[in-house]
Protein backbone atom coordinates (compact mmCIF):
# COMPACT_ATOMS: atom_id res chain seq x y z
CA UNK A 1 0.00 0.00 0.00
CA UNK A 2 0.99 3.80 -0.07
CA UNK A 3 0.27 5.38 3.83
CA UNK A 4 2.46 8.31 3.62
CA UNK A 5 4.56 10.09 1.45
CA UNK A 6 7.19 13.15 0.53
CA UNK A 7 7.00 15.77 -1.62
CA UNK A 8 10.20 17.98 -0.60
CA UNK A 9 10.66 20.09 -3.92
CA UNK A 10 10.00 23.62 -4.45
CA UNK A 11 6.98 24.93 -6.46
CA UNK A 12 9.52 25.89 -9.98
CA UNK A 13 10.60 22.30 -9.78
CA UNK A 14 7.24 20.97 -10.05
CA UNK A 15 6.05 23.05 -12.26
CA UNK A 16 9.21 22.25 -14.25
CA UNK A 17 8.85 18.35 -13.67
CA UNK A 18 5.58 18.05 -14.97
CA UNK A 19 5.10 20.73 -17.85
CA UNK A 20 2.82 23.51 -15.56
CA UNK A 21 2.36 26.86 -16.93
CA UNK A 22 1.68 28.02 -13.81
CA UNK A 23 3.54 27.81 -10.45
CA UNK A 24 1.85 25.43 -8.07
CA UNK A 25 1.22 27.17 -4.74
CA UNK A 26 2.12 24.61 -1.80
CA UNK A 27 4.80 23.88 1.23
CA UNK A 28 7.37 21.31 1.18
CA UNK A 29 6.17 18.00 2.75
CA UNK A 30 7.67 15.43 5.11
CA UNK A 31 5.34 12.77 5.61
CA UNK A 32 1.93 13.52 4.06
CA UNK A 33 -1.33 11.19 5.63
CA UNK A 34 -4.88 10.24 4.26
CA UNK A 35 -7.10 12.97 4.32
CA UNK A 36 -4.81 15.72 3.93
CA UNK A 37 -4.81 18.14 1.32
CA UNK A 38 -2.11 16.76 -1.60
CA UNK A 39 -0.56 18.45 -4.65
CA UNK A 40 -1.87 16.53 -8.07
CA UNK A 41 -1.71 17.06 -11.90
CA UNK A 42 -4.71 17.20 -13.90
CA UNK A 43 -6.02 17.85 -17.36
CA UNK A 44 -7.80 21.19 -16.93
CA UNK A 45 -11.13 20.59 -17.34
CA UNK A 46 -11.58 23.26 -19.67
CA UNK A 47 -9.00 24.02 -21.64
CA UNK A 48 -7.19 20.36 -21.17
CA UNK A 49 -3.85 22.20 -20.32
CA UNK A 50 -2.15 20.45 -17.16
CA UNK A 51 -2.86 22.07 -13.80
CA UNK A 52 -2.06 21.70 -10.21
CA UNK A 53 -4.71 21.28 -7.61
CA UNK A 54 -5.58 20.12 -4.01
CA UNK A 55 -7.26 17.22 -3.84
CA UNK A 56 -8.37 15.44 -0.26
CA UNK A 57 -6.16 11.85 -0.13
CA UNK A 58 -8.95 9.16 0.29
CA UNK A 59 -11.46 8.65 -3.30
CA UNK A 60 -15.31 10.14 -2.51
CA UNK A 61 -16.66 8.47 -5.68
CA UNK A 62 -19.53 10.93 -6.86
CA UNK A 63 -22.16 8.30 -5.97
CA UNK A 64 -21.44 7.99 -2.45
CA UNK A 65 -23.50 8.17 0.93
CA UNK A 66 -21.55 10.43 2.42
CA UNK A 67 -17.96 11.73 2.18
CA UNK A 68 -16.63 9.37 5.27
CA UNK A 69 -15.83 6.88 2.66
CA UNK A 70 -13.09 8.68 1.14
CA UNK A 71 -10.87 7.23 4.38
CA UNK A 72 -11.74 3.59 3.11
CA UNK A 73 -9.93 3.87 -0.39
CA UNK A 74 -6.48 6.19 -0.14
CA UNK A 75 -5.27 2.96 -2.53
CA UNK A 76 -6.61 1.36 -5.56
CA UNK A 77 -5.24 -2.51 -6.66
CA UNK A 78 -4.14 -2.10 -10.00
CA UNK A 79 -5.21 -5.89 -10.58
CA UNK A 80 -9.05 -5.23 -9.74
CA UNK A 81 -9.06 -1.11 -10.51
CA UNK A 82 -10.74 -1.61 -13.65
CA UNK A 83 -13.66 -3.56 -11.79
CA UNK A 84 -14.54 -1.73 -8.55
CA UNK A 85 -17.36 0.15 -8.70
CA UNK A 86 -15.43 3.12 -6.99
CA UNK A 87 -12.50 3.00 -9.02
CA UNK A 88 -14.06 2.24 -12.68
CA UNK A 89 -15.09 5.62 -13.95
CA UNK A 90 -12.16 7.70 -12.39
CA UNK A 91 -9.70 5.09 -14.24
CA UNK A 92 -11.34 6.09 -17.34
CA UNK A 93 -11.78 9.64 -17.38
CA UNK A 94 -10.35 11.20 -14.33
CA UNK A 95 -6.42 10.12 -14.29
CA UNK A 96 -4.22 12.33 -12.21
CA UNK A 97 -0.28 12.46 -11.01
CA UNK A 98 0.57 12.33 -7.46
CA UNK A 99 3.66 14.13 -7.39
CA UNK A 100 6.26 13.01 -5.02
CA UNK A 101 9.88 12.15 -3.94
CA UNK A 102 9.56 9.50 -1.92
CA UNK A 103 7.49 7.18 0.54
CA UNK A 104 7.19 5.59 3.15
CA UNK A 105 6.54 1.98 4.44
CA UNK A 106 7.13 -0.17 7.20
CA UNK A 107 9.19 -3.26 7.72
CA UNK A 108 8.33 -5.14 10.53
CA UNK A 109 11.66 -6.14 12.79
CA UNK A 110 11.72 -8.09 15.91
CA UNK A 111 8.71 -6.73 18.50
CA UNK A 112 8.59 -3.48 16.13
CA UNK A 113 7.53 -2.25 13.04
CA UNK A 114 10.89 0.11 11.11
CA UNK A 115 10.10 2.57 8.74
CA UNK A 116 11.51 3.24 5.29
CA UNK A 117 11.86 6.06 3.30
CA UNK A 118 11.65 4.54 -0.58
CA UNK A 119 12.24 6.87 -2.99
CA UNK A 120 14.57 7.00 -6.60
CA UNK A 121 18.73 6.92 -6.86
CA UNK A 122 17.93 10.35 -8.98
CA UNK A 123 16.52 11.58 -6.03
CA UNK A 124 14.13 13.53 -8.72
CA UNK A 125 10.53 13.90 -8.30
CA UNK A 126 8.18 11.33 -10.01
CA UNK A 127 4.48 11.09 -9.92
CA UNK A 128 2.18 7.93 -8.45
CA UNK A 129 -0.56 7.08 -10.97
CA UNK A 130 -3.42 8.38 -9.50
CA UNK A 131 -7.26 8.70 -10.00
CA UNK A 132 -9.93 11.95 -8.76
CA UNK A 133 -13.77 12.26 -8.52
CA UNK A 134 -16.01 14.83 -7.54
CA UNK A 135 -18.75 14.21 -5.03
CA UNK A 136 -21.39 16.73 -3.83
CA UNK A 137 -23.17 16.50 -0.63
CA UNK A 138 -26.69 17.20 -0.01
CA UNK A 139 -26.21 20.60 1.63
CA UNK A 140 -24.26 21.64 -1.84
CA UNK A 141 -20.63 20.72 -0.41
CA UNK A 142 -18.23 19.55 -3.25
CA UNK A 143 -15.34 17.50 -2.56
CA UNK A 144 -12.81 16.39 -4.99
CA UNK A 145 -10.43 13.47 -4.00
CA UNK A 146 -8.22 11.50 -5.35
CA UNK A 147 -6.88 7.57 -4.63
CA UNK A 148 -3.10 6.13 -5.37
CA UNK A 149 -2.92 3.16 -7.33
CA UNK A 150 -0.57 -0.03 -6.34
CA UNK A 151 0.64 -3.11 -8.02
CA UNK A 152 3.46 -5.79 -6.81
CA UNK A 153 6.62 -4.94 -5.12
CA UNK A 154 9.88 -5.44 -7.17
CA UNK A 155 12.36 -7.54 -5.94
CA UNK A 156 14.11 -4.45 -3.83
CA UNK A 157 10.88 -4.03 -1.70
CA UNK A 158 9.47 -6.91 -1.48
CA UNK A 159 11.17 -7.68 1.68
CA UNK A 160 9.74 -4.19 2.91
CA UNK A 161 5.69 -5.21 1.87
CA UNK A 162 3.80 -6.75 -0.27
CA UNK A 163 2.36 -4.03 -2.05
CA UNK A 164 4.52 -0.68 -3.74
CA UNK A 165 2.32 2.37 -5.56
CA UNK A 166 2.14 2.82 -8.86
CA UNK A 167 5.47 5.05 -10.39
CA UNK A 168 4.86 5.99 -13.88
CA UNK A 169 7.25 6.66 -16.20
CA UNK A 170 7.37 10.48 -17.44
CA UNK A 171 7.15 9.40 -20.86
CA UNK A 172 3.50 7.92 -20.07
CA UNK A 173 2.42 11.43 -18.03
CA UNK A 174 0.35 12.41 -21.06
CA UNK A 175 -1.55 9.24 -21.74
CA UNK A 176 -2.12 8.92 -18.36
CA UNK A 177 -3.45 12.59 -18.45
CA UNK A 178 -5.81 12.04 -21.38
CA UNK A 179 -8.99 11.55 -20.64
CA UNK A 180 -9.91 10.56 -23.88
CA UNK A 181 -7.62 7.34 -23.37
CA UNK A 182 -10.05 5.12 -22.34
CA UNK A 183 -9.36 1.69 -23.77
CA UNK A 184 -7.87 -0.12 -20.91
CA UNK A 185 -5.65 -2.39 -22.67
CA UNK A 186 -3.66 0.50 -23.40
CA UNK A 187 -4.10 1.72 -19.93
CA UNK A 188 -2.98 -1.02 -17.56
CA UNK A 189 0.57 -1.69 -19.03
CA UNK A 190 1.55 1.50 -16.95
CA UNK A 191 0.23 -0.08 -13.57
CA UNK A 192 3.77 -2.07 -13.40
CA UNK A 193 6.80 -2.08 -10.66
CA UNK A 194 9.01 0.45 -10.56
CA UNK A 195 12.71 -0.76 -11.74
CA UNK A 196 13.93 -1.93 -8.45
CA UNK A 197 17.69 -1.06 -9.44
CA UNK A 198 16.43 2.79 -10.18
CA UNK A 199 15.18 2.66 -6.36
CA UNK A 200 16.56 3.05 -2.47
CA UNK A 201 14.90 2.05 0.64
CA UNK A 202 16.53 4.20 3.83
CA UNK A 203 15.66 3.23 7.24
CA UNK A 204 14.54 6.66 8.98
CA UNK A 205 13.48 8.08 12.52
CA UNK A 206 10.04 6.62 14.18
CA UNK A 207 8.64 10.28 13.99
CA UNK A 208 6.99 9.45 10.90
CA UNK A 209 4.70 7.21 12.60
CA UNK A 210 2.90 9.92 13.76
CA UNK A 211 1.07 11.81 10.99
CA UNK A 212 0.75 14.70 13.11
CA UNK A 213 4.66 15.20 12.68
CA UNK A 214 5.48 16.89 9.57
CA UNK A 215 9.20 17.96 9.58
CA UNK A 216 12.54 17.20 8.04
CA UNK A 217 13.45 14.74 11.44
CA UNK A 218 10.85 12.75 9.63
CA UNK A 219 13.55 11.64 7.12
CA UNK A 220 16.57 11.37 9.78
CA UNK A 221 18.69 8.48 8.63
CA UNK A 222 19.21 5.62 11.30
CA UNK A 223 22.70 3.76 11.56
CA UNK A 224 22.46 0.16 12.63
CA UNK A 225 22.96 0.87 16.38
CA UNK A 226 20.17 2.60 16.61
CA UNK A 227 17.66 0.26 14.89
CA UNK A 228 16.29 -1.49 18.01
CA UNK A 229 15.94 2.02 19.39
CA UNK A 230 13.33 4.53 19.26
Amino acid sequence: MCGRYTLRCTPEVLAEEFQLEAIPDFEPRYNVAPSQSVACVRAGLRERKREAVMLRWGLVPSWAKDSAMGMKLINARAETVTQKPSFRKPFRERRCLVPADGYYEWKREGPGKQPYHIRLKSEHPFAFAGLWDRWTGEDGKTIESCTILTTMPNERLASIHDRMPVILHPGAYASWLDSGLQDETRLVPFLTPYPADAMIAIPVSRRVNDPRVDDVRCLEALDESSRSGT
